[in-house]
C-alpha cells in the first residue's frame, strides 16, 4: 500500500508522524497495526496508531535524519502489513 502524506506534528503526544486518512478503509481496522514502512528508500519497522478515526506513523529522529526531511516535507509512504 502506498500514500502521500507531510509530516507534522501530533496534536496530542507532539510525535513528529505522517498521518494516513484513509487508514481504516484499507487496513480494515481502527486498531494499532505493525508495518514494515519504506519512506525515501529508507526502510524501517513501526506501528500504526490509531487518532481519531485514521492512524499516525510516528517518525524517529533517526528516519528523519537519514531521510533529510522534518515537519512540513511530503513523502510518500510504502507499507507492508506484518
Amino acid at each position: 500500500m502506498r500514500f502521500t502524506s507531510t509530516i507534522t506534528r501530533d496534536s496530542n503526544s507532539n510525535w513528529k508522524c505522517v498521518v494516513w486518512n484513509d487508514s481504516v478503509k484499507e487496513l480494515k481496522t481502527g486498531k494499532s497495526v505493525k508495518v514494515k514502512a519504506i519512506i525515501d528508500s529508507h526502510e524501517f519497522l513501526a506501528t500504526f496508531l490509531p487518532v481519531g478515526g485514521m492512524h499516525i506513523l510516528p517518525l524517529r529522529a533517526s528516519v528523519l535524519t537519514s531521510i533529510h526531511k522534518d515537519v512540513g516535507d511530503t513523502v510518500d509512504v510504502d507499507i507492508e502489513m506484518l
